[in-house]
């Protein structure tokens, strides 16, 4: 999903469409310089792991109704909310690429 499909999705909910517009423009001011967006991406992360080890587990549906709905939910609409890292290996391929002589003999 694309963050414009994001924001479709959110329509009912204006200030996340607001939260959503205002890290997409934080991430694109930040376009070059990586450990900039490392740190928007920690920063996003640490949000995520607040949010959901205390706000939304206290919030949990308490009888098997509602938690069947949450569920399906969950299940209808994309599944669980993940933030992925990057693999290391991917990491370690964009560097070795990144690296390699343009033409023969040549250094970066």
């Amino acid at each position: 999903m694309n963050f414009g499909d994001e924001l479709s999705s959110w329509k009912e909910h204006k200030d996340l469409q607001e939260i959503a517009t205002l890290v997409h423009q934080a991430a694109a001011c930040r376009q070059a310089d990586v450990l900039a967006l490392l740190s928007l991406l920690r920063m996003l992360e640490g949000l995520h792991q607040e949010i959901r080890d205390t706000l939304f587990q206290e919030a949990l549906p308490k009888n098997r109704q509602k938690l069947y709905m949450l569920l399906r939910d969950i299940e209808v609409h994309g599944g669980w909310p993940y933030i992925q890292r990057m693999k290391l290996k991917s990491l370690l391929t964009a560097l070795e690429n990144s690296q390699q002589p343009t033409q023969e003999g040549e250094t970066p």
